[in-house]
């Protein structure tokens, strides 16, 4: 039915049947037999357009989906204009590509969480205080906090933190920065690339510190941080311990907090799928079925929904 590469945060779609019809009716898809939708891009989103796929095609046999992966990046109207139609990045930041030309619609959220080891040093204290907005900052932008003493305020603790970041031009780690209010390129540490190369990174190193979109910092069966990672409340507050609603162990828990409006956005924010100019043929239906019946699949998955509001409003969009 697909076929999956490696994957991060621009999703693209392009329908490789031209001279498909727009319709609300899935009529593109019915009067087509034989048509493929080819995806790129995402860490973020890549698991969950992966099941969407699946089950679209289950639904819809005579529709196939290439699915691939790559960095997001910027100048992505202008891979728009090659061969593919649609793409997905956070919005905030790619306002420019909006303005050339790029139309938005919503689709699930995501967040991104701080990760380290589970056998860093101060584990026990980061369980208990968390990490602060302002640590972060220490670490990833000024470069004034490198130990984890420093971390939870414990000087005697000489253990260096050890920082990764992205190397590839993606959404993930452009929110993380944007959190931190800085852009992408201000972010220090050694750059890994894609998603679950930092994961691998932060695991291999009891002293790492790294950062992950949801689906990739938790194991989609257990419900738990990936084994050999421990996933990091922010202390939002900043009062230095955690408070009943930062804190969470679980996927569910996180997913909830993000929710709730509990875990700030960004580093929370929405996942979009991006046309050049409106979308039409099988590549609307798609959309159209990712917007309906497809959002059935977001918590299963691992995401969190949109209102029941903005998802009626993203529907107009593509009307």
């Amino acid at each position: 039915m697909k076929k999956c590469k490696p994957l991060s945060i621009l999703l693209v779609i392009s329908s490789l049947m031209a001279g498909c019809a727009s319709s609300s009716e899935m009529e593109s898809i019915d009067s087509n037999p034989q048509q493929t939708i080819t995806i790129s891009g995402a860490w973020a989103l890549y698991p969950m357009m992966v099941r969407w796929a699946e089950e679209f095609h289950t639904t819809y046999p005579q529709v196939e989906f290439d699915i691939s992966a790559g960095g997001a990046g910027k100048g992505m109207v202008d891979a728009l204009a090659g061969a593919v139609d649609i793409g997905m990045v956070s919005r905030k930041i790619y306002q420019e590509e909006i303005e050339k030309g790029a139309f938005w619609v919503s689709v699930t959220r995501d967040a991104v969480f701080v990760t380290v080891n589970e056998l860093n040093p101060v584990l026990d204290e980061l369980r208990s205080q968390g990490i602060s907005q302002e640590t972060l900052v220490g670490i990833y932008i000024t470069g004034e906090i490198t130990t984890w003493g420093q971390v939870v305020g414990q000087l005697e603790i000489q253990d260096p933190v050890n920082v990764y970041t992205r190397s590839d031009a993606a959404g993930a780690p452009a929110t993380f920065a944007e959190y931190l209010g800085k852009n992408q390129e201000d972010l220090l540490g050694i750059g890994v690339y894609g998603d679950p190369g930092v994961l691998d990174a932060v695991i291999k190193d009891p002293l790492g510190i790294g950062y992950n979109n949801l689906t990739y910092a938790f194991d989609a069966s257990s419900g738990k941080p990936v084994q050999g990672a421990f996933v990091v409340p922010l202390d939002v507050n900043a009062n230095g311990i955690m408070d009943p609603e930062e804190w969470f162990e679980t996927k569910g828990q996180a997913v909830q907090a993000v929710a709730g409006g509990y875990y700030p956005a960004p580093p929370a924010r929405d996942l979009n799928l991006v046309t050049l100019g409106k979308p039409t043929g099988v590549v609307r239906d798609f959309i159209e079925w990712v917007l309906t019946d497809g959002q059935g699949y977001v918590n299963e998955v691992g995401y969190i929904g949109l209102s029941r509001e903005q998802l009626q409003m993203e529907l107009t969009k593509i009307e």
